[in-house]
């Protein structure tokens, strides 16, 4: 009896076994798929699942929506052609040249070679450099604006019309910290730009350049104002850009950024660029700025701004931290000019500048900037951290030396307010 149930038994058992491995090798069979980490076995339903339609559906409102209302494309113009008409006749193209003395051969130091040519007659190794660029007539007087890199170093300056006319141009003053320059040529029936109130350009709004790109002739990009009050780019030490994606490119400099009615926004002045061209990032000296500067470089040939005399330096945490502040408020005074209004005030290298005049001191260029729109000689009360004590010093605000001066005198550089 054992020896028979034993008989069966074994049998029995390989049965379980194969069948066993039969579905683990081959699951699909059963309607069975492995799971992903192929320890267990997940089922597949033989029925697939109710479709959306027939699950319940869920007791929402549909959300409400704005709806914009239909694009009017009949309010603005499918021309910009007398507003170029009406602006362009007025943007020149400014010619700049400069000569400049080459490095002589080595061999000229030779004594042995000199003497071929005498002491004082050693061949003359001078070459002409010119750029170019592009300026703005805004006044019948024949005044012109451009950029101050467009004819910085010239020996001559030249400036080309639209009609044809070609003449000299003086330079009756430049400021490089705005990268303005004004011009003079004498000739008669200028058409002249109108200006219009920077202030009221809004982002969004179309704007045409008008320049001498690449030296090719007279051209008009258009774009929009993509931002206004730009600062902080490294580019001049008083910077307030009006920001376009009209082409501009090299010879542009100095040219006319012109709203749709013709009239005169900014001056163009630079690109932001990894190639050299436009790469739609241009931005403008705002018309306004660029009436103040023409102003005072006529009226008293240079431009007039408040001056503290220091140097200042963003204040962060850290630093913060370090002058016993709760807060990087202010801006530290990295350094004084000797006899200049701070130096003969009293304050001191490391001192934090905390409020001018009762305004919060936040940025070293905006500071710098309030503090240029202060008249020289007009009196203020600073208040400065020194040890952690918070005190106040009044001073006369002075008179901003030109860059050259400045750097003659402390080195610093032009952001120093």
């Amino acid at each position: 009896m054992r020896r028979t149930l034993s008989t069966y038994i074994w049998p029995v058992l390989i049965g379980i076994l194969l069948a066993i491995v039969l579905i683990n090798a081959f699951p699909e069979r059963l309607g069975r798929l492995p799971s992903p980490s192929g320890d267990s076995l997940t089922v597949v339903p033989a029925t697939p699942p109710a479709t959306p339609t027939e699950q319940q559906a869920p007791q929402r409102p549909a959300p409400e929506v704005k709806e914009a209302a239909p694009l009017d494309r009949r309010g603005g113009p499918v021309s910009y052609a007398e507003a170029v008409e009406k602006a362009a006749p007025a943007v020149v193209n400014v010619y700049s040249s400069r000569v400049v003395e080459r490095e002589t051969h080595p061999l000229m130091s030779d004594p042995f070679f000199r003497q071929f040519f005498g002491n004082n007659d050693v061949p003359s190794r001078q070459r002409m450099l010119s750029s170019l660029g592009s300026g703005v007539i805004v006044s019948e007087d024949g005044y012109v604006l451009t950029n101050h890199h467009v004819i910085s170093g010239a020996d001559q300056v030249q400036v080309a019309l639209r009609d044809g006319r070609e003449t000299l141009a003086r330079v009756i003053g430049t400021d490089p910290e705005s990268d303005l320059a004004v011009l003079k040529i004498d000739l008669g029936d200028l058409p002249v730009i109108e200006l219009t109130d920077s202030r009221k350009v809004a982002v969004g709004d179309v704007s045409l350049a008008i320049g001498n790109p690449f030296g090719v002739g007279q051209t008009v990009t258009m774009g929009i104002i993509s931002a206004t009050g730009r600062s902080h780019l490294g580019l001049n030490a008083y910077e307030d850009f009006i920001q376009t994606d009209a082409a501009i490119n090299p010879g542009n400099s100095g040219g006319a950024l012109i709203n749709p009615d013709g009239a005169l926004v900014g001056i163009n002045t630079a690109i932001f660029s990894r190639s050299g061209g436009s790469q739609g990032i241009g931005f403008a000296i705002p018309a306004n700025l660029a009436r103040s500067i023409l102003d005072e470089l006529v009226t008293h040939g240079r431009v007039i701004r408040g001056w503290l005399g220091i140097e200042a330096q963003e204040l962060n945490q850290e630093l913060a931290a370090s002058f016993g502040l709760q807060a990087p408020a202010g801006v530290i005074i990295a350094g004084v000019v000797s006899q200049g209004p701070a130096d003969r005030a009293g304050l001191k290298p490391g001192d934090v500048l905390l409020e001018v005049d009762g305004r919060a001191v936040i940025d070293p260029r905006r500071t710098m900037s309030d503090i240029a729109a202060v008249a020289p000689g007009t009196t203020l009360t600073v208040s400065v951290a020194r040890d952690g004590k918070s005190i106040e010093v009044e001073l006369e605000v002075g008179e901003r030396p030109t860059p050259q001066s400045q750097s003659q005198q402390t080195g610093s550089s032009q952001s120093a307010p």
